[in-house]
């Protein structure tokens, strides 16, 4: 199944902090695509200036529910919440 919305999660987060980023991103992968409901990818995007996460569902419900769920606000939350140098930019998008 291809993703039919995109939730992508912007942080600006420091060189040196990138591989704790990174292991959470690792961490969580596998569960989120095999326990949250509509997950369907999850791609770690990197730039100079920031890291983004792009993960993909099958309804917008979804993704915004994942916002809420208690792996993002207990493991993946607080796994990156002090790696961030600003608060991140959270956008949602659905494929047309």
């Amino acid at each position: 199944m291809s993703a039919k919305v995109y939730l992508e999660i912007t942080m600006v987060i420091s060189e040196a902090n990138r591989p704790a980023a990174a292991k959470v991103y690792n961490d969580y992968r596998g569960p989120f695509l095999s326990q949250i409901k509509g997950a369907v990818s999850k791609e770690l995007l990197i730039r100079d200036e920031d890291v983004q996460v792009l993960h993909g569902f099958d309804s917008v419900e979804n993704a915004k529910a994942y916002l809420g769920s208690e792996m993002f606000k207990k493991d993946v939350f607080v796994g990156l919440q002090p790696l961030w140098s600003a608060d991140p930019d959270v956008k949602i998008y659905s494929v047309v």
